[in-house]
């Protein structure tokens, strides 16, 4: 295998939001939304303000769940003033003071999506009908994440979007009372495309393993799409189940299938047991067309590699973060080593790319809501549309208007070969910058859908 080092494609030039994206105004006005406009779901009465969240606590993503509450729960802390308050510091916006949220000391609830649309629907619900939350956030799957979007669409919350990675979520699934802060499939193959040909060359032959649900589905035509226009072709597209735990008659297959790459499209407790259903085989020593087999695993994160193990080492993908990225390529990234002391500090180990996420969306929201001058939704809703801001360990990030859709450097990263220690597993080979993932909003692989309207509620 071909060893390069980590670069920054790109980064030193004028960056994709330069200018007069981060020298808007701090504070948005609000005008529109002044008190006495109340009429929207679970408007504050008290002095305190409830968020929902809602995470897979068992099923398939059980410990990004876990990761991701355990970032929500230090966000509410350093919002309510405790602790060290982590990347308040660092946020470019200084609207957040450790007072809550519009000075209403911040509350949550919390419940398990069990990784199931309809689980995920009916623990929402709950918390917005019976707690009271005015903002839904979490969830590891994009099948929960479509599914919950449109439920607090109708209801009249906002939904930040926690791991949802399928294009469809802000796509033909995409509803003005959602937002997304992670990244997508369609990014995830525009940044790895380019190294996959650096590594395995342009003449490959894949076979893909799919989780059977929006975020594979559009996973696998993404990668497909961007890995056949630099010349390999696709030998088989084959769906798996998302219950599925043993993969090895999937695997089998492979094996004699012509293919010389096995693409996994599969994420959390899946990857790590469709991976080691293919190491076990014999696929990582087996050659094919005169070439040595590879696989590759579009989207995995640092716990993934945990549980994964050696069987990880060298194999390429993307994330969305790596809590080792300001260390590495410079501040560019900062707000990261802030986040990472502060969740160490507590737990005792690094955040993973869940807990980054679900954290920085929270203070996003949190600052939206000041920024408005008020929890109505919709003016929540305008202070994120086209909102450009820094400091939360992504570099220059917007929130494009259009389609609710983040956009930032995404980070390609390959399994340690000697790794120092279990929270040590992947290392970064290069960043891709926002303007090289960016696409238009009409573009064919978001097709279809409307954005709509923001929707108050009651």
């Amino acid at each position: 295998m071909s060893k390069f080092t980590p670069t920054r494609r790109g980064l030193l030039k004028t960056g994709a939001f330069a200018g007069a994206g981060l020298a808007m105004p701090t504070i948005f006005d609000g005008s529109a939304w002044a008190d006495g406009h109340s009429g929207f779901t679970n408007a504050p009465q008290g002095d305190t303000v409830t968020l929902g969240f809602n995470v897979p606590q068992s099923g398939p993503y059980a410990d990004e769940g876990a990761d991701e509450l355990r970032a929500f729960q230090l966000a509410v802390e350093h919002l309510n003033g405790e602790g060290d308050g982590g990347m308040l510091a660092t946020f470019s916006e200084k609207n957040l003071d450790g007072s809550g949220i519009l000075g209403k000391k911040v509350e949550f609830v919390t419940g398990d999506t069990q990784t199931k649309s309809d689980a995920a629907r009916a623990s929402a619900r709950s918390m917005i009908e019976k707690d009271g939350a005015i903002m839904i956030s979490g969830g590891s799957s994009s099948g929960v994440a479509v599914a919950v979007q449109g439920l607090c669409q109708e209801a009249g919350v906002i939904f930040m979007a926690g791991l949802t990675h399928s294009n469809d979520t802000t796509g033909k699934d995409k509803k003005a009372n959602g937002f997304r802060h992670f990244f997508n499939a369609y990014m995830s193959a525009a940044a790895l495309a380019p190294v996959l040909e650096k590594l395995y060359g342009a003449d490959r032959a894949a076979y893909h393993l799919t989780a059977d649900y929006t975020w594979g589905w559009t996973q696998e035509e993404s990668i497909a799409a961007a890995t056949e226009a630099m010349g390999w072709t696709t030998v088989d597209k084959v769906r798996t189940p998302l219950a599925s735990t043993d993969f090895s008659s999937y695997i089998a297959p492979v094996i004699n299938s012509g293919a010389d790459v096995l693409v996994l499209n599969h994420y959390g407790g899946n990857m790590v047991n469709s991976l080691t259903n293919a190491v076990q085989f014999g696929l990582r020593e087996k050659e094919a067309n005169g070439k040595t087999f590879e696989i590759v695993v579009p989207l995995y994160s640092e716990l993934m590699a945990r549980g994964a193990g050696q069987n990880i080492a060298g194999i390429p993908g993307s994330q969305n973060w790596d809590w080792k990225i300001e260390n590495e390529l410079g501040d560019r990234y900062a707000g990261t080593n802030a986040f990472v002391k502060s969740f160490g500090e507590k737990y005792g180990f690094p955040p993973s790319q869940a807990a980054q996420t679900c954290y920085a969306q929270t203070l996003i929201y949190a600052d939206a809501v000041t920024r408005a001058g008020s929890f109505n939704p919709c003016a929540v809703a305008e202070a994120l549309e086209g909102f450009e801001f820094d400091g939360l360990g992504n570099g220059p990030t917007l929130y494009r208007a259009g389609d609710h859709q983040c956009f930032k450097d995404v980070v390609v990263v390959r399994g340690k070969e000697n790794p120092e220690n279990e929270f040590d597993l992947v290392e970064i080979v290069e960043v891709t910058p926002a303007e090289q993932v960016t696409y238009e909003p009409d573009h064919p692989m978001f097709a279809g859908g409307d954005l709509g309207e923001c929707n108050p509620g009651a």
